[in-house]
């Protein structure tokens, strides 16, 4: 097992790729915490599932884009496990606007959830992780945080997303080298959202896929596993993309 008594911590996990990053982890033989905004059900339904893996999980309710929730998030993670050996900042979403038409307020709301959110979680991550000298923050960004590779009508979503790489960057930095700080800047993905896609929009958005399919949450875990797991201790202040081939054109 890669992860065997790691303490893990994974924003935004009671669903989609965070769903399956925090069972991924548990597979691989971590302690789970699953934080979750409002889907207090699912969080508890995948606790149970990773129980039924074999390993120990607890739920924690938190809103990762205020500064005393996330705080509390970590110490009771340090109540129940007694330390945090790995953080994944999952947490985030798209709100689609024509730019004429986004407003301050949509903005505001845009980098508190994407951007925000992850400077705080690392904040808090660090100050539980530094007095050991040891830890590994990995951020979730996206392909359209890729230089070149916006889109209309998402601007503040990609902007934020760039953000995110900028600090993976300059926090592996400031963290060396007593933590590794890298993210994974996934494509499009099998998730709730790709779900309501019509035929039209699914079929366009396989095409410019080099491997003709979309990734699976699953498939998109693993690159978190990868970078948590000591095959990648000599890794830190990287993007790893997992897209099928689409950022190649």
């Amino acid at each position: 097992m890669k992860l065997k008594d790691k303490v893990a911590l994974v924003t935004g996990s009671s669903r989609g790729i965070g769903r399956s990053i925090a069972l991924a982890f548990a597979k691989e033989g971590a302690k789970v915490v699953v934080n979750y905004l409002s889907s207090r059900e699912k969080a508890e339904e995948l606790v149970t599932e990773i129980n039924s893996i074999g390993t120990e999980a607890v739920a924690i309710q938190a809103d990762v884009s205020v500064d005393a929730d996330v705080k509390r998030l970590f110490e009771e993670t340090s109540f129940v496990f007694g330390g945090i050996d790995i953080v994944v900042s999952n947490a985030g979403s798209v709100f689609p606007k024509p730019f004429l038409e986004q407003t301050v307020d949509d903005w505001q709301k845009t980098f508190s959830v994407n951007t925000i959110s992850q400077m705080l979680v690392a904040k808090y991550a660090s100050l539980h992780m530094l007095p050991r000298r040891k830890g590994k923050i990995i951020f979730t960004s996206s392909m359209r945080g890729l230089f070149d590779y916006g889109r209309p009508g998402i601007m503040d979503y990609c902007m934020s997303k760039s953000a995110v790489i900028s600090l993976t960057k300059n926090l592996a930095k400031e963290l060396a080298p007593d933590i590794q700080v890298n993210s994974v800047a996934p494509g499009f993905t099998e998730t709730d959202l790709a779900s309501k896609w019509d035929v039209q929009t699914r079929e366009a958005a396989v095409k410019d896929v080099y491997l003709k399919r979309i990734m699976t949450p699953d498939e998109v875990a693993q690159a978190y596993v990868y970078l948590s797991s000591d095959a990648a201790n000599g890794v830190t202040g990287q993007v790893l993309v997992v897209d099928g081939g689409y950022t190649l054109k």
